[in-house]
């Protein structure tokens, strides 16, 4: 994500989340290179080099302004919609991380409830569940073919403190009226579902499908282009204010301006402390044989994680590579984003020696990809879409990793808001939702960073004393997220 973007990994999308192609700038050796990138040469869409009036502008051409823009032309043809993107389509980190289209929410419901009630709480789970089919739903009707596999999630306990945890997470859940949303597995049924070293148990929930996030991104833009929707890449987004979208090459005037620009929004000076970017990296092998996948339960498309405090996320792609992901990678002074933080050497080495703790037999397969992109922060971790109709300003996101859902949940919301269409969708808790603004510098940077600290510590401490970690328990209760 950038001025105008969203990026391209698996899970965080997780997103959890390809630029010009997701890596590039990046440097590699000759076997590693970004997964997603291709040659796009000759391929780039034509910048804005003149002044245009539309009905709705679009700033970013990620996950949720590429949703946004279908669901308006779907439902009302005649609009006159265009996105502007600093980069290429699909730039962000929920078009080059977004690899899990999984109904988690970055809080709790109980945490939801505290502020919206019960029942709001549970409507919101529903939608996230919903979100998740209907990812698969329009790539069907649409002939996008970018992976789709729902085969669910699964979050392996493979400590005693994790085990704890997977059984107080599902008896939570229960206990709050979600049943069904997850479901303990012992040692041997979780074992069962993926090989993993040292697996105790897990929680498991069928509302999570893998996709293949480029080809995602490049047949949702195709749609929009050849339903009448207009898609200026090379084109930075300079303002955005009522009524207007600057950029270098021209003014984009416009009824609604639609502000998609999930990480990359502390770029623009106005917004900087309303999203906090953390770097999300990522690694993936070359082809794994049959029998090796069949040995390790990778024969599905199952995603997995297991339930540590800084997360990691993996899943096997349709032509049979193994990408794990994690956090870990630190937060950098002034929210500053850059094509250069998309390679950490230090913590891909990490996420490496983590697959291989997971998988030992993976350790003489070659890592032929390793990148990585932002993902937003709200200071509550809370996710927001809104429309201010006075001013013509509508919003969406960040997602805290988990774009993929989140961002076709809340561009139907958009949809709903920018036409003033009745939908139960419209009172969400998510809806006109305002987080709090981070701190200010140094203390943003001091205590980012520290929270990361504090979660790689907390898995220390459990390793340690097999317990769940206090540090961790501290951690969650300052952020607010549980």
């Amino acid at each position: 994500m950038r001025t105008s973007h969203s990026p391209n990994t698996l899970a965080d999308t997780t997103g959890s989340t390809v630029a010009a192609t997701p890596a590039e700038g990046t440097p590699t050796t000759s076997q590693e290179t970004a997964l997603w990138k291709t040659d796009r040469t000759g391929q780039r869409r034509a910048a804005l080099d003149e002044d245009v009036t539309v009905d709705v502008a679009v700033v970013g051409a990620g996950y949720t302004g590429l949703w946004t823009a279908y669901y308006l032309l779907r439902e009302d043809p005649s609009l006159r919609v265009a996105i502007v993107e600093r980069e290429v389509a699909g730039f962000g980190a929920s078009g080059r991380n977004g690899g899990w289209a999984s109904a988690i929410f970055p809080i709790s419901l109980a945490r939801v409830a505290h502020f919206h009630g019960h029942t709001a709480a549970l409507d919101l789970q529903h939608a996230m569940n919903d979100a998740v089919d209907e990812i698969g739903r329009v790539s069907t009707d649409e002939g996008i073919d970018c992976d789709y596999a729902k085969e669910g999630f699964i979050s392996l306990a493979r400590n005693p403190a994790q085990l704890a945890r997977a059984r107080a997470s599902v008896k939570a859940t229960e206990d709050f009226g979600a049943h069904g949303q997850f479901k303990f597995l012992d040692a041997a049924e979780a074992a069962d579902q993926v090989r993993a070293t040292s697996v105790l148990g897990a929680t498991f929930t069928p509302h999570c499908a893998v996709i293949q996030p480029d080809h995602l991104v490049r047949g949702l833009a195709a749609w929009v282009e050849s339903h009448g929707g207009a898609i200026y890449e090379d084109t930075p987004a300079l303002t955005m204010e009522s009524g207007r979208v600057g950029t270098p090459g021209g003014v984009v005037s416009a009824e609604v301006v639609v502000r998609a620009t999930e990480a990359y929004t502390p770029e623009f000076p106005q917004h900087r402390r309303e999203v906090a970017p953390l770097y999300s990296l990522v690694v993936a092998t070359e082809p794994l044989p049959a029998d090796l996948r069949s040995e390790l339960g990778l024969d599905g498309r199952k995603a997995f994680n297991d339930l540590r405090n800084l997360r990691i996320y993996a899943q096997s792609t349709a032509d049979g590579r193994i990408v794990f992901g994690g956090r870990g990678a630190p937060y950098h002074f002034m929210s500053r984003v850059d094509p250069r933080f998309d390679t950490d050497t230090r913590i891909h080495n990490k996420i490496v020696d983590t697959m291989h703790d997971f998988f030992p037999q993976l350790r003489d397969v070659p890592i032929a990809h390793r990148w990585g992109g932002p993902l937003g922060v709200p200071r509550d971790w809370f996710p927001s879409v809104g429309l201010d109709r006075s001013r013509g300003i509508a919003w969406a996101g960040p997602y805290v990793g988990d774009g993929v859902a989140t961002s076709n949940l809340a561009a139907r919301v958009l949809r709903n808001l920018i036409l003033n269409k009745p939908d139960e969708l419209n009172s969400l808790p998510i809806v006109d939702h305002r987080s709090p603004r981070w701190e200010i510098e140094p203390f943003r940077w001091v205590g980012v960073n520290a929270g990361l600290a504090a979660a790689e510590l907390g898995d220390f401490e459990e390793r340690i004393t097999k317990r769940p970690s206090k540090i961790s328990a501290l951690l969650e209760r300052l952020t607010g997220a549980h």
